[in-house]
């Protein structure tokens, strides 16, 4: 029996041979926290007063909600003007913030417990490009710059590649995860948020240094992205994505997975309005997850799994019933 690891690495490896499908986020272990997301992003947590990160935008986390979430009005977003962006937006200097070794002592003491030879290091990467746009501008505004000031959107648009990528930099040469878990939705539930064109115009050229450079390093690229993508799969495995993670069941997922032949692995495919609800019940979660097993595993490079960009439910029951499926699945095809 292959260990959590290896099992993960083989599911995600063209002609790879896993002995079992994976358990959701089985074999790694999430680490956020280090340096550069505390810098830029400070402490979160459930209920905390409204603050600001270092790009200046307002960060809200209302008591008893998931998650904190950008709240951006046409009072407070941070570029009123895109043609004078500078004069609103102050890049975070990464660089010069983030690279003394000491800072990275906590974290790395983090990596050092968790046992490499049985599961893989994840680090995080959240707010992507497109993201980070409309955390400035919010989305209306983003839309209507692409359309009507390309040149300064474009400019923007080389900061934050930039600014990703040196984040991206010196989380590999201070740690060397084994995963880095890169977040940036590029779509709503049915269709990408803008044609393929202007996506390959704008966002695609920022992540191919970056990508580039965690790709050269032997760090598995984990794209977060739960998303209707279908039309730009072939652009993310140029641009050298492993896992597309969050692959909601809105796309074609087993045409994807013909067309890719294994280029890409997807992880997701599970309908979390079906198996995340304070209602759901065992017998949906367990007959949603049955589904997506049956429908995308045979064919291989899947690895079934809530859509959201990291582990665990909302609630309890989601992964509770979610696991003992695929734990049951398991046992019954493979007598493991």
């Amino acid at each position: 029996m292959l260990s959590a690891k290896q099992n993960f690495l083989e599911t995600i490896k063209r002609g790879g041979k896993p002995d079992r499908i994976v358990r959701q986020f089985e074999g790694t272990v999430f680490l956020p926290g280090d340096p550069v997301g505390n810098y830029v992003r400070g402490e979160r947590y459930d209920g905390m007063p409204d603050k600001k990160d270092l790009w200046g935008t307002t960060i809200i986390w209302p008591a008893g909600v998931p998650a904190a979430m950008p709240h951006v009005t046409e009072e407070n977003k941070v570029i009123k003007d895109i043609t004078e962006w500078r004069k609103y937006a102050a890049v975070p200097d990464l660089i010069a913030n983030c690279s003394d070794d000491s800072l990275w002592a906590p974290y790395l003491q983090r990596v050092a417990e968790v046992d490499r030879n049985e599961n893989l290091v994840m680090a995080f990467a959240p707010t992507g490009v497109f993201e980070r746009l409309h955390f400035l501008m919010g989305f209306e505004d983003t839309f209507i710059n692409l359309m009507t000031e390309p040149e300064a959107m474009k400019e923007l648009c080389d900061a934050i590649g930039e600014y990703r990528y040196q984040g991206m930099k010196l989380m590999v040469d201070h740690v060397k995860p084994d995963i880095i878990l890169s977040h940036d939705d590029w779509g709503s539930k049915n269709n990408l948020f803008m044609q393929p064109d202007v996506w390959r115009e704008f966002i695609k050229p920022q992540y191919e240094k970056a990508y580039g450079y965690l790709h050269e390093h032997g760090v598995v690229i984990m794209h977060h992205a739960d998303s209707f993508m279908e039309q730009i799969v072939e652009d993310m495995v140029d641009l050298h994505i492993d896992i597309w993670q969050g692959v909601l069941p809105q796309n074609d997922i087993i045409a994807i997975q013909k067309k890719l032949d294994g280029r890409m692995a997807l992880m997701g495919g599970l309908d979390a309005a079906i198996v995340d609800r304070s209602d759901s019940t065992e017998e949906e979660i367990r007959r949603e997850t049955r589904r997506a097993l049956e429908e995308y595993c045979p064919r291989g490079n899947f690895i079934p799994c809530i859509t959201y960009g990291g582990p665990g439910t909302i609630f309890p029951n989601g992964d509770k019933f979610i696991n003992a499926e695929i734990d049951r699945y398991n046992k019954e095809k493979y007598g493991i």
